[in-house]
């Protein structure tokens, strides 16, 4: 992600605003996982030990805010897909799959919001969207290609198991791990049935 100066659009931030930008963002992730859609504004600032002033500069409307997080949160599983090649595939797969599912119970709550504000096919969406395919697409069929999970399921019956596992209201973290080890299983290849 780029982050740009507060005021200067185009040159970096200094080391203490980009401090308080990332503790805003995981703060924020934070409290919409914990309070919802609803989570204040005053109370991200508070919790990241800034003042609502600096929430504001860097994120002049809640919807900045959201969007950011939203951002943020895509970016990362991009970025994990690309760390877990070091990894053989199935571990890859596993760690990827794992932070995606823990994605997508807290994307619920900012999705709503994104949505209703910005429009399903928005720019962001969309973006988002995409980088989130092509990420799991590096897992999976790098998996597949190993011969470690099943060649006769695509990137989209992976996606839509795993992310509809998500959507139990108030899902169990306890649970969703059991159901993504169902999951898992029944992707590999010699498991047992």
């Amino acid at each position: 992600m780029t982050i740009e100066a507060e005021s200067s659009p185009g040159r970096p931030m200094r080391s203490d605003a980009r401090r308080n930008y990332e503790r805003l963002l995981s703060e924020a992730r934070a409290a919409f996982s914990e309070q919802g859609a609803d989570a204040s504004l005053e109370e991200v600032a508070r919790r990241a030990g800034v003042g609502i002033g600096t929430l504001y500069r860097h994120f002049p409307t809640r919807l900045a805010l959201v969007e950011a997080v939203y951002r943020d949160d895509v970016d990362s599983l991009g970025t994990l897909a690309d760390e877990v090649r070091s990894l053989p595939p199935w571990e890859a797969l596993v760690a990827w799959l794992t932070r995606f599912v823990s994605y997508a119970m807290t994307k619920r709550v900012l999705f709503a919001e994104l949505a209703e504000s910005v429009g399903k096919d928005s720019d962001l969406i969309s973006h988002c969207r995409v980088a989130i395919r092509e990420a799991a697409e590096s897992v999976v069929v790098r998996a597949q290609n190993e011969g470690v999970i099943r060649r006769d399921v695509d990137v989209l019956d992976v996606m839509r198991l795993v992310g509809g596992m998500t959507m139990a209201p108030n899902p169990d973290p306890k649970q969703s791990e059991r159901l993504l080890g169902l999951v898992l299983d029944g992707l590999r290849v010699g498991a047992k049935s």
